[in-house]
């Protein structure tokens, strides 16, 4: 697939098949493939299905995946590309599906971008069955802007710590089942100490530089794998990524 050419990157969402983005679609395929068993057999909602590589992952699982997503281009793009995906067009903060409906929903890299974080949770919350579950991924705030208040994403809202992912969760009447983090595993660590310390930092200066990217960092963002990254419950504070998988009662 010509990802390039069939939907555009804007910065908002990550996409498949550009090099230069290879590292960010693998980081989140890793949470993906981890949390994918949850969908075996479910009717998955999507809140946020972006490019549609997740939902159409899970679709292979699932009995049916609605992807839902605002904006009307890259639904298009996902009727297109996905067909084992159902995508509609909907503002997250009004869940277009009825009560009690929906084994899973998966919310993945989407809830930092909300300003009614606590609204749309009572949403997920309102279209699960009872003992069903949300699958959530979010940028660890700690880590992703860290001393901020304010999110360095220009796409983001607000972006949060683990506990205040829990604590919200808790809040709109979850009960969290399980809290991880996702993290650079031994290759990536030894990728950050080849280029001087980060290999997302090596990333970032040359985005905001706008030079050509220098060979090293380009093959060794290129070769970057699902599996290089792990979710451990180990020390959540310095995880790039939270992960939750949360009950409704």
């Amino acid at each position: 697939m010509d990802a390039v050419s069939q939907l555009p990157l804007t910065g908002e969402r990550t996409v498949p098949g550009i090099v230069e983005e290879n590292y960010w679609f693998r980081r989140h395929e890793a949470a993906y493939l981890a949390l994918r068993p949850y969908c075996v057999d479910a009717f998955v909602l999507e809140a946020g299905c972006g490019e549609g590589y997740g939902a159409d992952l899970l679709a292979r699982d699932a009995v049916g995946v609605l992807g839902l997503d605002y904006d009307a281009l890259t639904l298009r793009h996902v009727a297109r590309t996905y067909p084992g995906v159902c995508p509609a067009r909907a503002n997250l903060a009004a869940l277009p599906v009825r009560s009690a409906a929906v084994d899973v929903v998966v919310n993945f890299q989407v809830i930092e971008h909300l300003w009614d974080q606590a609204g749309f949770l009572a949403e997920c919350r309102r279209v699960l069955r009872p003992g069903s579950r949300l699958l959530i991924t979010t940028p660890n705030r700690i880590t992703f802007s860290p001393g901020r208040d304010t999110p360095l994403n220009p796409f983001h809202t607000r972006e949060l710590a683990p506990h205040e992912l829990a604590d919200l969760l808790r809040e709109t009447g979850f009960e969290v089942e399980y809290l991880a983090g996702l993290r650079h595993g031994p290759r990536l660590r030894a990728l950050d100490t080849t280029l001087g310390g980060s290999l997302i930092d090596a990333q970032v200066a040359v985005a905001v530089s706008g030079e050509p990217w220098p060979v090293p960092l380009r093959e060794a963002v290129a070769s970057v794998t699902a599996a290089d990254f792990a979710i451990t419950t180990d020390d959540l504070e310095s995880s790039l990524d939270i992960v939750a998988v949360a009950v409704r009662p």
